[in-house]
């Protein structure tokens, strides 16, 4: 029989199912943990558990608390060697590409427990936080993240209570060679939560897209992120296919942090909150925006 970890107890077993099915099984909760996707770790220091964490990727430059742990390489190319040398109680994987599987498979065979998870939803991070509460012996705080999370959601969502009509949103991933966001992004559902609708009723992740598709659209709201995959957006008045864009001529256009939309970590409720104030700021007059220390 596997015991459920007592919160703030150190012994006894623990056991969650990952995303792909797997039954991840621990004598004792995790102490010394590796995420091979830089969200984990901002996670546990968003739930105040941050010393658990022993090493990250090189991309988690964002979060200053990360910054000086010892890097494991990428996301998709973790330095296996390195990973089991520094002695992990469990590692976590991001999933979504196949890459992402081979390196949780190859650390299984090294006798190390990795655990992959897959977020598409704002609620399907509230089950990864929780999950990862308990294969840390951390509920408790985990528990009190994903509730002061739901509650900053509660209140926007009363703010946009009775809305006539959703806005139709465009999202850009990365321009030229156009990407967009699809039904099958957290991307998506942070616009269902803001108040308003994916135009791109692809259910990938991430759809291609020519110009002529984009035009037919004719989205209401522009959405273009700035970060890694999108490092330097051309404004769409400098394109000469997106003129004729109602968001364009009705000035809907916004940049957005990819570090705040495309991450499904924590933040994704301030996003909510930026995106929700874009799309209906009459809605937000009388209130404070949340505050980045708020979802800690």
């Amino acid at each position: 029989m596997c015991l459920l970890l007592v919160p703030g107890e150190l012994r006894g077993a623990v056991a969650v199912t990952d995303d792909a099915g797997n039954r991840i099984k621990l004598v004792r909760p995790a102490q010394r943990v590796i995420g091979l996707y830089g969200v984990f770790g901002e996670i546990f220091q968003a739930m105040g558990a941050g010393e658990l964490v022993v090493a990250r990727t090189a991309a988690d430059v964002h979060d200053p608390a990360l910054r000086d742990l010892p890097s494991v390489g990428t996301h998709m190319r973790p330095n296996l060697e390195l990973v089991v040398g520094l002695q992990p109680d469990l590692v976590l994987q991001m999933g979504g590409r196949r890459k992402a599987g081979e390196s949780v498979a190859a650390l299984r065979t090294h006798g190390v427990p990795t655990a992959m998870f897959q977020v598409r939803t704002v609620q399907d991070l509230f089950s990864v936080i929780e999950r990862l509460g308990v294969l840390t012996g951390t509920e408790k705080k985990a528990r009190k993240l994903t509730r002061g999370m739901q509650a900053d959601l509660k209140r926007v969502a009363s703010r946009l209570h009775g809305l006539p009509s959703l806005p139709e949103v465009f999202f850009e991933v990365r321009y030229p060679n156009l990407l967009a966001a699809g039904r099958g992004s957290v991307v998506s559902d942070v616009i269902r939560l803001a108040g308003g609708q994916n135009c791109v009723t692809d259910r990938g992740k991430l759809v291609r897209f020519s110009e002529e598709q984009l035009i037919g659209l004719d989205p209401d709201v522009y959405l273009l992120q700035q970060g890694a995959m999108n490092p330097a957006p051309v404004p769409l008045q400098e394109r000469s296919h997106f003129r004729t864009l109602t968001a364009v001529r009705l000035g809907a256009v916004y940049q957005v942090d990819e570090y705040l939309f495309s991450r499904p970590g924590p933040h994704l409720v301030r996003a909510v909150e930026q995106l929700a104030r874009m799309l209906h700021p009459e809605r937000f007059k009388d209130e404070r925006s949340i505050a980045a220390g708020d979802i800690e």
